[in-house]
């Protein structure tokens, strides 16, 4: 039996992408993933979750990133909630992985219902497997199950290398890209000062920080 995890890593930042990872695994080996020493991403440093996602991918069965760009974001939640956009692109995952079980990373307060959501959205493409998949969806999914942990690492280690890249691209030191973070903030006002409250496109323009930033700036123009 082949089963899978699926976590994501940048759900709530105001700038960058978000990543959502799978990682697939034979039933009988996924012990592997918890002799490596996978765990909750968030616990890990960033050199050890690059070096498990090297091992991750070298003993899982498949594996999938899917990348989710600001303006994207952007764009889908003039039409949907954060939780919707959640579900198509959990179910986009599945649709890569194809696994018999998948353990998810529930991004919903009612987990059940997170994960009955991924499987009426999965119907729309694969309505056979749709039926015979067992979908489980918990919170913390990442603390309790090694393939979700491995997936939450795939996730991260990918976010953050697309937020290097663009600390390179656009030659500026914007930190984690959450809104908590100082670094973040800072480089979203002196922007916003420098650009008539206007913000590039790393940057998701749908965020309640940016209105916040721009009310700012208008107090104290």
């Amino acid at each position: 039996m082949i089963i899978a995890g699926i976590d994501e890593a940048g759900k709530g930042p105001v700038i960058g992408p978000m990543c959502i990872g799978g990682v697939k695994i034979e039933d009988s080996k996924a012990h592997i993933l918890k002799v490596l020493g996978v765990a909750d991403s968030k616990k890990l440093t960033p050199k050890k979750r690059e070096q498990l996602a090297v091992q991750i991918k070298k003993y899982a069965d498949g594996f999938f990133v899917l990348e989710v760009g600001p303006s994207q974001i952007d764009e889908l939640r003039k039409i949907m909630t954060m939780n919707e956009i959640m579900v198509v692109c959990f179910a986009k995952v599945v649709e890569q992985l194809k696994p018999d079980l998948v353990y998810v990373d529930a991004a919903d307060v009612k987990a059940e219902r997170f994960g009955e959501n991924i499987r009426r959205q999965y119907a729309k493409t694969s309505p056979d497997h749709a039926k015979k998949i067992e979908i489980i969806s918990m919170h913390q999914a990442d603390a309790t199950y090694p393939v979700v942990s491995a997936a939450s690492i795939i996730a991260k280690v990918r976010r953050d290398e697309l937020i290097e890249e663009l600390k390179k691209e656009w030659n500026a030191d914007f930190g984690s890209g959450y809104p908590s973070d100082p670094k973040t903030k800072s480089f979203l006002l002196k922007w916003g000062k420098e650009h008539d409250g206007k913000f590039p496109e790393i940057v998701r323009q749908s965020w309640k920080t940016v209105e916040n930033i721009r009310e700012e700036l208008k107090k104290s123009e």
